[in-house]
Parts: structure tokens; C-alpha cells; sequence
């Protein structure tokens, strides 16, 4: 049964809305990023592949693409600018030749080094604490994982 403060309010009220804060978040979260990530010569959808590539290298471009949840027509356009930008390497799979396989080269594997200060610079912006990031990425975790699993029609 609806409690009576649910029932008073008006549920299509866009401050309500789940979608609306969560749109609203990410443009404003991706944008607190531009000043952290400009002296590295990335963009946040750059920096995601540079973090999936410093996790998981080397990748397949199939395997990236699951990694980032980005289809491949999104995906193929962030990795030539990083590979003209000198920072991976993208080479033919030996065993079955119409695969790529990503990789850092040597200039991208050292730009870890300077990423490493991102999330803490990143908390420190958002005045979010340890505890919070933790509950927060719980909470997109169930998310995601939900939202993945939902009809799509």
C-alpha cells in the first residue's frame, strides 16, 4: 500500500523523476571532469577507454566495446583519435585476422601515472566522500544491471 506522502504527490513532477537527475548529473559530472582531464589531452569518453585499456590490455575492440557497454560505431571514432593521439595501438588479431586487439603503447601505459590523481581530485570537486562513491556506485551498479535486464519494448 502507497504511503499518504506518495499518494499527495505528483509522481510525473519532473524534480521526481529518477531519469531527469540522472540526466542532469551525468552532463554536470562529465563536465566537472573537462578541467581534470584538458591537461592530459583526454576526454572523459576517451578517459574511460584509456581506464578499460589500463584494466583489462590488451582488448579486443569487440571486448572493449562490451567493457564500456558503447556499441562499436561509437566506439571506433574515440580510438582513432587516441591511437593518432600516440597513446594505443590497435593490430590485427593473428588467429583470426578480422579481429583488432587494443593496446597502450608506451606513452599511453605512462599517462597512468598522471590519471592515477583523477578520482581523488574528482571527490574532491564533488565533495563526495569514500563512503559515498561507494554507495553511489552500488546504486548505478543495480541500476545498470536492471536497466540492462528490462524490456526493451
Amino acid at each position: 500500500m502507497e504511503s499518504t506522502h506518495l499518494q499527495d504527490e505528483d509522481l510525473l513532477a519532473l524534480e521526481k523523476q529518477i531519469c531527469f537527475g540522472l540526466a542532469v548529473a551525468s552532463r554536470s559530472v562529465i563536465s566537472a571532469y573537462k578541467p581534470v582531464l584538458d591537461p592530459m589531452g583526454l576526454t572523459h569518453p576517451q578517459y574511460l577507454v584509456m581506464l578499460a585499456l589500463w584494466e583489462f590490455a590488451p582488448l579486443s575492440a569487440r571486448e572493449l566495446s562490451e567493457q564500456l557497454h558503447l556499441d562499436p560505431g561509437t566506439l571506433s571514432p574515440l580510438l582513432k583519435r587516441l591511437e593518432k593521439a600516440g597513446l594505443i595501438s590497435k593490430t590485427r588479431n593473428p588467429e583470426d585476422e578480422r579481429a583488432i586487439i587494443i593496446n597502450t603503447t608506451e606513452q599511453g601505459a605512462e599517462l597512468r601515472n598522471e590519471a592515477v590523481k583523477v578520482p581523488r581530485e574528482m571527490m574532491r570537486r564533488l565533495e563526495l566522500s569514500m563512503d559515498d562513491v561507494v554507495e553511489l556506485r552500488s546504486i548505478l551498479n543495480r541500476m545498470i544491471m536492471a536497466g540492462s535486464a528490462a524490456p526493451k519494448q
